[in-house]
């Protein structure tokens, strides 16, 4: 196809191509390959390749019908994401020598669509942070300022998209994970309702139903159509949605009803600064709204932001204890401290020293405000908040401190987790940096589907997103809102930033 130019596609655009047989499918990867190879050394969002696999893949064809993602490539998120024969590391390199056996359910199902797995992006250990700047290869850069970092924990995946590596890329979001990164790097992420897209077969669960796997897209009608894809009711998972039988793709264009009712916060559920370029891309989406013929209300969301911090934190920390755990099968031993990176270790020790009542306690939490929040929805419609209340770090600025590096060292080594947790050192920690991104953990307790959407971009360059929460099953109305938004003025469109224009 002359003058093809490959990063000016979205993943649909690009199967169509495919399709119609303007463009073989060889020449979409060899684009996609070239585009990753130019970049990726700058940005180092790509950690594992898979071209030779890519390649050797025929168009994908279902009784003679074609998919729609035919010849797409994309990447894939390392962690839980897995491709039968390749290695997986979740970002540790406790995990280095681990190779999958069989693909996820989440990879099948993508597959059968017909996309094509170039490789695996990068991920903070564990997927444990809302910046991706893993020991074990290093910090991932925001194409749109490589001194900041793209957010985490799917920051290599945010970065891919948003340099036009691949139009589509792997994602998951256990407290933000898939929202902060869209938001810095001006994006399009949606977070499914608890149990919409499958997690087997090796989990019934992640992160006990808080986390769940979709995509990073640069279009709204890219994510609607793999989330067509991902809604999948998987036999032996511990959740389910409820049931979605229609088209997210084929309802984005379905108008909303002529007038919804918003509520809206500019403030910090856990109390603290909100930046204002954050409230600013708040306040943008909000006018816009009201010029739609919308009614917008300022009101806070009916639960206590700091039980939701509290919850979220013990969860967390229980679940890197787990991890931990089950990798002393795949080492053949115990996990050492020298195995992982010194906080993680102490993550670890804390989420072993928290007891089974307080685990089950601080569920009970997530419950009350699951119903809290769908009472809320029973008046209106959407909630709309900053996606994250600062802007994206520096890399390194995230870095622990002398005396606190100083204090998890020693703990770490003492194995005292225990002691240094019921001082409040540790939460004060995790605090510091939860107050940076305290919008989005609520959406993973509840179970509720939540978006951002890319609206604002700052004096010096750097995109920032609003997040829209609707209650449970409801992802066809945060599309449609989407599809809205995309098509006005204010939607960011990704191709125009600094990386694509100075063609570094």
């Amino acid at each position: 196809m002359k003058g093809f130019s490959y990063e000016q596609y979205d993943g649909i655009g690009l199967a169509e191509l495919i399709n119609s047989k303007e463009i073989k499918q060889s020449e979409v990867v060899e684009a996609a390959i070239a585009r990753i190879e130019r970049f990726n050394p700058s940005l180092n969002a790509v950690i594992h390749r898979m071209y030779d696999q890519a390649k050797s893949t025929p168009p994908f064809r279902e009784n003679n019908r074609t998919a729609i993602f035919t010849g797409v490539p994309m990447l894939l998120k390392d962690i839980t994401q897995e491709i039968g024969g390749e290695p997986i590391t979740s970002g540790s390199k406790v995990f280095s020598s681990y190779i999958s056996k069989q693909d996820s359910t989440y990879t099948k199902r993508i597959r059968e669509a017909g996309a094509l797995f170039l490789g695996q992006t990068n991920v903070p250990e564990f997927a444990l942070m809302g910046i991706t700047e893993p020991l074990h290869y290093g910090p991932t850069r925001n194409p749109w300022n490589t001194n900041h970092t793209p957010g985490g924990s799917s920051g290599g995946s945010a970065a891919a998209v948003a340099s036009g590596m691949v139009p589509i890329a792997g994602a998951n979001d256990g407290g933000g994970s898939i929202r902060i990164p869209a938001s810095y790097c001006g994006l399009f992420g949606i977070k499914p309702s608890r149990g919409r897209t499958p997690v087997g077969p090796v989990f019934g669960r992640h992160w006990q139903g808080a986390s769940s796997d979709h995509v990073l897209t640069r279009s709204v009608r890219d994510s609607a159509a793999m989330l067509d894809v991902l809604n999948y009711q998987e036999k032996g998972a511990a959740f389910s949605a409820l049931p979605y039988k229609g088209s997210y793709l084929e309802s984005m264009d379905t108008p909303t009803r002529k007038s919804l009712k918003i509520a809206y916060t500019l403030q910090s559920p856990l109390g603290t600064e909100v930046q204002e370029d954050c409230k600013e891309a708040v306040k943008k989406a909000i006018t816009l709204l009201e010029t739609l013929g919308h009614e917008v209300e300022e009101k806070d969301a009916p639960v206590d932001g700091k039980i939701i911090a509290k919850s979220y934190l013990t969860m967390y920390f229980g679940e890197v204890a787990a991890t931990l755990a089950s990798a002393e099968r795949v080492l053949g031993r115990k996990v050492k401290m020298k195995d992982v990176e010194p906080t993680t270790w102490l993550l670890g020790l804390i989420g072993n020293s928290i007891p089974a009542s307080e685990f089950v306690l601080n569920l009970r939490d997530w419950d009350k405000a699951a119903y809290a929040m769908e009472e809320f929805h029973e008046e209106y419609d959407l909630y709309v908040t900053p996606t994250t209340a600062f802007l994206p770090a520096k890399i390194g600025e995230m870095k622990l401190k002398p005396m606190e590096n100083f204090l998890v060292h020693l703990v770490g080594r003492l194995g005292v987790g225990n002691i240094l947790n019921k001082t409040g050192v540790v939460h004060e920690i995790a605090e510091k940096n939860l107050m940076r991104t305290p919008f989005t953990q609520l959406a993973n307790l509840t179970g509720q589907p939540a978006m951002t959407v890319p609206l604002h971009i700052t004096k010096d360059g750097l995109p920032c997103g609003t997040q829209f929460m609707a209650s449970r099953g409801k992802e066809e109305l945060l599309f449609q809102v989407a599809r809205l938004l995309e098509q006005t003025e204010l939607w960011i469109d990704v191709k125009n930033n600094n990386m694509y224009e100075s063609g570094r």
